[in-house]
């Protein structure tokens, strides 16, 4: 008994399209509908697939996805599965990117996302909590989080740096105090019984899931040939200095360091895409975020948006549609944001298939990822030097901006209101205090 491949495909592309609320909604959805409803896997398989994907760089539920498709279906199974997932998400932030580099100076427009501006700065420091929460749990963790904040604070260290880091004190400190560097258990080991399930605990693994290194030779070959080939396409295009191949390896470079989920690769975007590259400016960052976090699929897409704005501003002074150059800039972004996270699952699939035990060697991402909070508890505080104080700590202060931003806090923190509710709250107090300085006025 099998799941027919056209079924898959419907319930894959449905997904792409239903898959709000960041990672931990998007893996509850995937639960629910694979593990309790379909029972087209066990929840013991499930955990054990999703374990995986939580210590590779990238986005997990993104991966989980491509990894039960390509389980079930084979590596057509797998690509088809994550790339529907993500290709409704790309469609609709070159539209919303669209929008909003060509009516985002109409006043009204303006005032939302000023208001929606401080809510983005407030779910950045929710995040930081919620991965605080999760991961720092002794006082050696804290010390990697203090550490790698005033890293970046106050020597504007370079994330990938801070990474290493991490990476080298998790491994030493797994060899002299691993009680201090272990990772604390995502999911209960008590599983709820739902029934027998398509790919159940004791289903054999598929042939085309076992490990053989022929395999992994091949599969890694055609991964470096989807690199090569786009990439040496983009340089005879313009040559390696042009925008398009920077745009490439940027965000090839970022693949690789996204532990500990979309916002710990950020301040990397930041660094590069706003500081280094000057594609796009501190507000219109934040504006990306906030699109993306209102729009499905994982929210790492905000790459997309990054990558769009960066091929319309460069082409503005050309005859041409500079809608075109930025849906470019968009794909490039995406495309090498995204294949790692194919081969990794290709790759390294059939060897987790061969054991259903716990993986091991989890120190360095647990350091990785307390010192990831320290990186986003510092990207919370420029986010809110910007927004606060727009026109810099010799300007005026944005009391306004400050509330939205403290109500914002409440919502997330006291009342556990989802953040696509917080941001459209948030909307709404900037077109309400719009409105109300036309009034005085």
């Amino acid at each position: 008994m099998s799941v027919p491949f056209r079924e898959a495909l419907k319930f894959w592309a449905k997904l792409g399209f239903i898959s709000f609320g960041g990672p931990a909604g998007q893996i509850a959805v995937l639960h629910q509908e694979l593990v309790e409803k379909r029972r087209w896997i066990s929840e013991r398989r499930f955990l054990h697939a999703l374990n995986y994907c939580m210590l590779l760089p990238g986005p997990e539920a993104q991966q989980l996805v491509t990894y039960i498709g390509w389980l079930m279906h084979r590596g057509w199974g797998g690509l088809l599965a994550g790339s529907l997932f993500i290709l409704p998400s790309l469609f609709i932030l070159i539209a919303l990117s669209w929008i909003y580099l060509t009516f985002g100076q109409i006043p009204w427009i303006a005032a939302i996302f000023f208001g929606i501006k401080p809510a983005v700065t407030a779910i950045v420091i929710f995040a930081a909590f919620r991965i605080g929460k999760r991961t720092i749990h002794n006082r050696a963790l804290q010390a990697v989080a203090l550490g790698s904040f005033l890293a970046i604070f106050l020597l504007n260290i370079s994330f990938p740096i801070i990474v290493v880091i991490a990476a080298l004190i998790g491994w030493w400190g797994s060899k002299r105090y691993p009680e201090y560097f272990q990772a604390r258990q995502s999911h209960s080991s008590n599983s709820e019984n739902f029934g027998p399930a398509i790919i159940d605990d004791n289903t054999p693994t598929p042939e085309h899931a076992k490990f053989s290194s022929s395999k992994v030779i091949r599969h890694s070959l055609i991964a470096l040939c989807f690199w090569l080939l786009p990439i040496g396409l983009l340089c005879v295009m313009g040559g390696w200095e042009s925008l398009y191949p920077q745009l490439a390896w940027f965000f090839t470079k970022a693949a690789f360091l996204t532990f500990g989920g979309a916002y710990a690769v950020l301040p990397y975007v930041y660094q590069g895409a706003v500081e280094h590259y000057q594609w796009l400016s501190a507000g219109q960052m934040i504006d990306g975020l906030a699109l993306g976090e209102t729009t499905p699929g994982p929210l790492i897409m905000v790459v997309a948006f990054v990558g769009y704005l960066a091929g319309h501003h460069a082409h503005l002074s050309n005859k041409l549609n500079p809608f075109w150059f930025g849906a470019l800039g968009a794909v490039v972004a995406t495309w090498f944001t995204f294949l790692p996270s194919f081969f990794f699952i290709m790759v390294g699939g059939p060897l987790i298939e061969s054991t259903h035990g716990k993986l091991g060697f989890t120190a360095p991402l647990t350091a990785i990822t307390a010192a990831v909070v320290g990186v986003i508890v510092n990207l919370g505080i420029f986010f809110a030097y910007h927004v606060f104080f727009p026109s810099g700590l010799s300007g005026s202060i944005s009391w306004v901006s400050i509330l939205i931003c403290l109500l914002s806090v409440i919502a997330l923190f006291k009342y556990q209101r989802g953040v696509i509710t917080v941001i459209a709250g948030a909307a709404f107090a900037g077109l309400l205090s719009f409105w109300g300085s036309i009034l005085i006025s």
